[in-house]
């Protein structure tokens, strides 16, 4: 089965630029009370996902700031601890499943690696129970 099916589109999903400040980055996350978001660059590419430990970590290694003074503070200079990695968006359910057990979400890209949306985990667990309910059912009714 094509992941397109499960797909959460780009014009519904939350990410942030590669210009975000970290403020900025914090925010949005706070506001949505999301542990992790994609980065997209300019020209709308992935680049990777920031999480809530790697801007911990980045606030550690800087001494903490005050906050107004991270809006100079460039997402981008955040080390990433892990590189979530994407699929294109040709990619087949099944193929979800490995990346879903380390990432709340799976970016999907198209074949220029332009950004348009992720699969999440809950999609994808949900799927896959209601696939073994069915295969349960069938097996049930011998």
């Amino acid at each position: 089965m094509n992941i397109a099916f499960f797909l959460k589109p780009k014009s519904e999903t939350v990410y942030i630029s590669k210009n975000s400040s970290v403020r900025q980055t914090l925010e949005k996350m706070e506001h949505h009370r999301y542990s992790a978001v994609p980065i997209i660059d300019e020209a709308g590419r992935y680049i990777g996902t920031i999480t809530e430990g790697d801007l911990l970590w980045h606030l550690k290694r800087i001494s903490f700031p005050d906050l107004i003074n991270l809006e100079d503070s460039s997402v981008m200079t955040v080390i990433r601890r892990v590189q979530m990695k994407s699929v294109p968006v040709h990619a087949e359910i099944e193929e979800l499943l490995v990346l879903a057990t380390n990432q709340n979400f799976v970016p999907v890209i198209d074949d220029q690696g332009i950004f348009i949306g992720i699969v999440t985990r809950k999609t994808i667990l949900e799927f896959f129970h209601k696939k073994c309910q069915t295969i349960n059912l069938l097996n049930g009714a011998r």
